[in-house]
């Protein structure tokens, strides 16, 4: 392997930089901007803004590469785990509990970061092991999978209409076809095209109103929601929002590993686990300050880097850079808030699948041994209260403490690994 291939010091002609940094927005685009559209839409109610979801991942990205010292190309985007906890936090405690869980998520970041500086990662590693990540991500997926169904009309209440169908099929189709078949960069972006086809398809039969991009202005200020401005701190929500972190820092540590494996640079030794945790978690809370999803880093932008061959640090902060001013184009973000919710349930069909797909690789790659009944109990108890749709409500005076399905199965699945012992010798 040739060094120059992936030197993070290098910044290549004016012209290739730009190149690149747009390919590495556009395969983080599709998964982004639909974080908050799914989270609206499980939601009933608008939660999280399109704009600032952008911004937020561009001022994460930046906030990532200063906390690395600019030895790591990774960009951050909006995460997939938390989309129906925060749809939860919302329902229980409104934008306040939402925000203040997002923020929260950042300092857990932050102080296993901490942690893995003075004591290293070996707890970490026995605390989650791949036996609670892999049921986490199966029930962070299919929890999802009733919205997907929702969104294309297919629910036993709704009313069946032949052009939602059509769309929905095309946007699925589409999406499929290209993870399959395409070739390069068009591989890295199998979400952003079906969205795009399905979005065609829908104007075709008439299906969108293109009026609010016409009012729109070309620039507009991001529906920021701050702190003490826009509310108050409300900790009613947070055991529905947090324990999820502990599946996200895990996932992190994947991401670092298989860039590592790309770029022959192990990321967790330099600059350290410690660091780029650090940076996640910064970046995470400050998209929590202003009002947008919690950050997380992006396989999409890993695989960019592995097909471009370059692992620029400075085309990533570009990168950020003009997702951020994407962010203030009011007509482009109308725009991108016109998709149909046929188009999102078409693609989420596949996008949630793929979720809980990769919890079964996680198990398999890791060859549990389900032989084993305490392995069994571990994962059959997670799916079951995951997907059953379980709530414990604590009451204390004011304090009303919410945990939901998600969050519950991963603290019990801790719970029952560090109790129960292993009956195969």
């Amino acid at each position: 392997m040739k060094k120059m291939m992936y030197d993070i010091n290098e910044f290549p002609p004016i012209g290739k930089a730009i190149i690149l940094a747009f390919q590495h927005v556009f395969a983080m685009f599709g998964a982004t901007v639909l974080v908050p559209i799914l989270v609206n839409s499980a939601a009933g109610k608008e939660v999280l803004t399109i704009p600032v979801a952008l911004v937020a991942s561009g001022i994460g990205t930046l906030i990532y590469i200063a906390c690395t010292r600019g030895k790591s190309p990774v960009y951050l985007g909006s995460s997939f785990a938390f989309i129906a906890p925060l749809a939860a936090a919302y329902l229980k405690g409104g934008i306040s509990g939402a925000m203040t869980g997002i923020m929260a998520v950042g300092l857990v970041y932050v102080i296993v970061a901490l942690i893995i500086k003075f004591v290293g990662k070996n707890w970490l590693e026995k605390l989650l092991p791949p036996v609670i990540i892999g049921p986490m991500i199966i029930v962070i997926g299919l929890g999802l999978a009733g919205s997907a169904i929702s969104n294309i009309g297919l629910t036993a209440d709704s009313v069946f209409n032949w052009k939602n169908l059509v769309v929905a099929s095309v946007s699925f189709l589409v999406t499929a076809l290209t993870m399959t078949r395409a070739k390069g960069f068009l591989k890295v972006i199998p979400f952003l095209i079906g969205i795009v086809s399905g979005f065609i398809i829908a104007s075709i039969l008439g299906m969108i109103d293109f009026t609010p991009i016409k009012q729109a202005s070309w620039f507009s200020l991001p529906k920021f929601v701050i702190p003490f401005v826009n509310y108050k701190l409300n900790f009613t929500a947070l055991l529905t929002i947090v324990p999820i972190a502990l599946v996200t820092i895990c996932e992190h540590i994947g991401d670092h590993t298989s860039l590592s494996n790309i770029i022959n640079k192990d990321l967790i030794k330099d600059p350290g686990l410690d660091k780029t945790l650090m940076g996640d978690g910064i970046a995470t809370f400050v998209a929590g300050l202003i009002g947008g999803p919690a950050n997380t880093t992006y396989g999409e932008n890993t695989s960019v880097v592995g097909m471009t061959k370059v692992a620029s640090v400075k085309v990533i902060g570009l990168a950020g850079i003009i997702a951020i001013i994407l962010g203030f184009l009011g007509k482009f973000t109308a725009l991108v808030s016109l998709i149909p919710a046929p188009v999102l349930g078409g693609v989420s069909l596949l996008l949630y699948g793929f979720i809980a797909v990769n919890g079964l690789k996680v198990l398999i790659k890791n060859q549990i041994n389900f032989e084993d009944n305490k392995n069994i109990a571990i994962a059959s108890t997670m799916l079951v209260i995951g997907l059953g749709g379980t709530t414990i409500s604590i009451v204390s005076g004011n304090m009303n403490l919410v945990i939901s399905g998600m969050s519950l199965s991963a603290i019990i699945g801790i719970i029952l690994n560090l109790i129960l012992k292993s009956d195969v010798k």
